[in-house]
């Protein structure tokens, strides 16, 4: 059976190779949001910034997905 992040308490991502292209999008999604980011540790980002920057790369995969089904 695969394993579940929830469940195993791991942050692991499921394609690896990505982790350097999943950080540059974070930060160019914050700074777009106008959310500092430091190199490292963010653990003293509002509740309301990590889910601004999570959600707005949500919705751009998202879009760029469906422009994708086109």
């Amino acid at each position: 059976m695969a394993s579940n992040n929830s469940q195993t308490g791991t942050n692991q991502m499921a394609v690896p190779e990505a982790k350097d292209a999943m950080k540059r999008f974070k930060e160019e999604v914050a700074s777009e949001l106008g959310v500092q980011l430091k190199d490292g540790y963010n653990g003293d980002l509002s509740s309301r910034e990590a889910g601004s920057i999570g959600g707005e790369m949500v919705r751009k995969m998202i879009k760029k997905q469906e422009e994708q089904m086109k």
